[in-house]
């Protein structure tokens, strides 16, 4: 019996289907009253309609533009379509009858067909039965794929059952939640330092933490009351902290300091005007971090690089405000503008003993010149009332705290920069960036210069799919040039203790290669290894190495 009717194994054309129904078993779609035959009855109960949403029905076979009454199969598709009401086509009018049916979808048309012309029957019986050459015809048909049957009753049953545990449990109808969890175990060999003065003796023990955990929890709720419009929640908390002692150079990148419980670090509304413009809103989570997104598509603290300066160019870091607003406009297919302002005012989540009044102002161009290709340019503006940038790499104190009250002059600064990521091949991404500030104090002359840059290449997908391998190598921010007034000058601070203008006697050199291994869609491990050469760009401060490995949990 098996491929009597569907003597191919796999596939069958469109059109012979319908000549299979529409001319092989006439009688039985012009025979009603078939329900007053409890046993024909029975074999007749119908299921589930298998056909693709995708497809609608038709009621006159003129509504398909493919096929002409010159057609070989136009009257067994009229027969279907105007006297069982029980074919379908596709949303631009055609039936597609050279394509292809599979023995899944030839099953799914004939019990639609089946089960339409059994509801008709069981509402307009007239107690004309059909002969028992009919129904032996419509038995060994539904013989012939009741294995078909079977498999797709059983995958829309599935899907049913898990659209209906998802209606149940679903968390929100309007509100989305995700979060993220990070343990980290890393240690970090100790080491001498020459700072205080820079005399070829190292004289400052910085022991860092031989072995810590710092475990960093970050959830996140996401409301839209319509398409165009979502509110934004965070929360985040973190327990343990590896900070060193006297640089940040080893940093990792999710090392934001020990909270003390869980603390709000976003709360902000983000809207689209037309097409193409979008607005940010808020009073935390809102600076240059959030708005701005970097070339390199691999920095997250929980699944790309290990250290915190490998994240991203640190001109992106500098403020790190809490509250402002900001935009982004894609003004063309292939480059889009953003800016934003941001302030510490009402406070800073990563350290509450900071001065409020941390202003800052930044745009940033970002241009996609060819598929392969992210370019992206910033200038920042920022006002620092200690002279502090909070970039969490390299230099980023730049004025020396002044002896008789400890407090260091506010700072104006203008910095700019790059950033370029290369796609070479699938498995291949070569990228670096670049950035330089100008700083100086507000009405005083003399001017305070740092420099930075990293190189680095990305491996998606090394030794399997969903992995990523890393190597980065760059320098932190540096002191290139500092001469504002005496005693405000931090390298010749520590060269001296008097201040006097200068750069940097050394330069910090900072090289990472870490693995992360994507064990699922939802957990993956990071081991990794961060070398620093001369930390604090001292020349005479020992190197020091941090080996971490970390583990991610997403939901």
């Amino acid at each position: 019996m098996k491929g009597e009717f569907f003597p191919h194994p796999h596939t069958i054309n469109s059109k012979v289907f319908a000549v299979i129904l529409g001319l092989c078993i006439p009688g039985l779609f012009t025979s009603p009253g078939l329900t007053q035959n409890p046993a024909i009855y029975e074999e007749l109960k119908p299921v589930e309609s298998l056909l693709p949403d995708a497809m609608e029905q038709v009621t006159s076979v003129n509504q398909l533009r493919d096929v002409k009454p010159t057609d070989w199969a136009f009257q067994a598709l009229r027969n279907l379509v105007e006297s069982y009401g029980c074919l379908v086509g596709y949303p631009d009018s055609t039936y597609r009858g050279e394509r292809s049916m599979t023995r899944y979808e030839f099953a799914a048309a004939l019990n639609s067909c089946l089960d339409y012309i059994n509801r008709t029957l069981t509402l307009t019986g007239d107690g004309n039965i059909p002969s028992q050459r009919d129904f032996e015809v419509f038995k060994r048909l539904r013989e012939e794929f009741v294995l078909e049957l079977s498999l797709l009753r059983g995958q829309v049953d599935g899907i049913e059952a898990r659209t209906r545990e998802l209606e149940l449990t679903q968390f929100s109808t309007t509100t989305k939640l995700n979060g993220q969890v990070t343990i980290g175990v890393q240690g970090r060999t100790s080491n001498e330092a020459d700072l205080f003065p820079r005399d070829g003796n190292r004289e400052t023990n910085d022991p860092g933490d031989n072995i810590n955990l710092i475990s960093l929890t970050h959830l996140g709720l996401s409301t839209s009351f319509n398409p165009r419009s979502s509110l934004y929640i965070g929360l985040l908390n973190q327990t343990g902290s590896g900070e060193p002692n006297l640089t940040s150079d080893g940093r990792v990148a999710y090392d934001f300091g020990e909270t003390d419980g869980l603390i709000l670090s976003d709360l902000n509304y983000r809207f689209l005007f037309g097409d193409s413009f979008a607005g940010y809103i808020g009073t935390e989570g809102v600076n240059m971090t959030t708005v701005f997104e970097g070339s390199n598509r691999f920095n997250s603290a929980g699944s790309g690089p290990l250290s915190f300066f490998a994240q991203r160019n640190p001109l992106l870091n500098i403020g790190l405000g809490k509250g402002g607003v900001g935009f982004d406009w894609q003004f063309t297919e292939r480059a889009s503008l953003k800016a934003v302002y941001s302030t510490t005012i009402p406070g800073f989540f990563v350290n509450e003993n900071a001065p409020e009044g941390h202003n800052t102002g930044a745009v940033q161009l970002a241009l996609n010149p060819i598929d392969d290709l992210d370019i992206t340019i910033y200038y920042v503006n920022d006002y620092s009332p200690d002279g502090f940038l909070i970039s969490f790499a390299g230099d980023e104190q730049l004025t020396a705290p002044n002896p008789s009250t400890g407090d260091s002059a506010p700072l104006q600064t203008n910095a700019v920069g790059t950033t370029i990521n290369w796609q070479v091949s699938p498995s291949l991404v070569l990228g670096g960036w670049t950035g330089y500030t100008n700083s100086y104090i507000p009405g005083e002359s003399g001017r305070v210069e740092t420099i930075n840059y990293m190189l680095f290449a990305n491996f998606p997908d090394l030794f399997g799919e969903g992995n990523l391998g890393g190597i980065y190598v760059g320098q932190p921010p540096k002191i290139i040039s500092s001469n504002l007034s005496t005693g405000n000058n931090i390298p010749d601070f520590f060269d001296t203790g008097e201040g006097n203008s200068g750069g940097q006697p050394g330069t910090t050199i900072h090289l990472e290669a870490f693995y992360r291994w994507q064990m699922s869609d939802n957990i993956s491990i990071t081991p990794g290894l961060i070398y620093v050469f001369q930390p604090g760009h001292s020349p005479d401060s020992d190197s020091f190495a941090v080996g971490a490995v970390r583990t991610t949990f997403s939901f």
